[in-house]
């Protein structure tokens, strides 16, 4: 079955399903997509090159800047040499992911993948 979100609360936090696009001309919250097998990923661009964890460390960076998180709340769980990560926001899960909504709406971006 797939997954219809790009984020899941747990009892550590908020999972969050990311595909990050390293040496982008920006860096930000790039739009909702689904992969072949239908599940959701949230696009992030990042400007720094995939080389030695320069693209993780930014990716991280970004993700508590725009989340208001410390960086040492952010985990990659999944997918460290991947473009395909999956994320652990410690914390509480319905106040991370209410952020996270108020940030892809200011972003244009639906949770049904609409926008940019």
């Amino acid at each position: 079955m797939a997954r219809e979100s790009v984020h899941e609360g747990t009892a550590a936090g908020l999972k969050l399903y990311v595909r990050v696009i390293p040496k982008a001309g920006r860096r930000g919250l790039e739009r909702i997509e689904r992969d072949a097998a239908g599940d959701a990923w949230l696009k992030v661009a990042v400007t720094e090159p995939p080389d030695k964890g320069r693209a993780n460390a930014a990716l991280v960076k970004l993700l508590a800047r725009i989340l208001g998180l410390p960086k040492s709340r952010i985990r990659i769980m999944a997918g460290e040499t991947a473009r395909t990560k999956t994320l652990l926001l410690e914390g509480a899960a319905g106040e991370i992911a209410r952020r996270l909504e108020q940030e892809l709406a200011k972003a244009g971006i639906g949770t049904d993948g609409s926008g940019k």
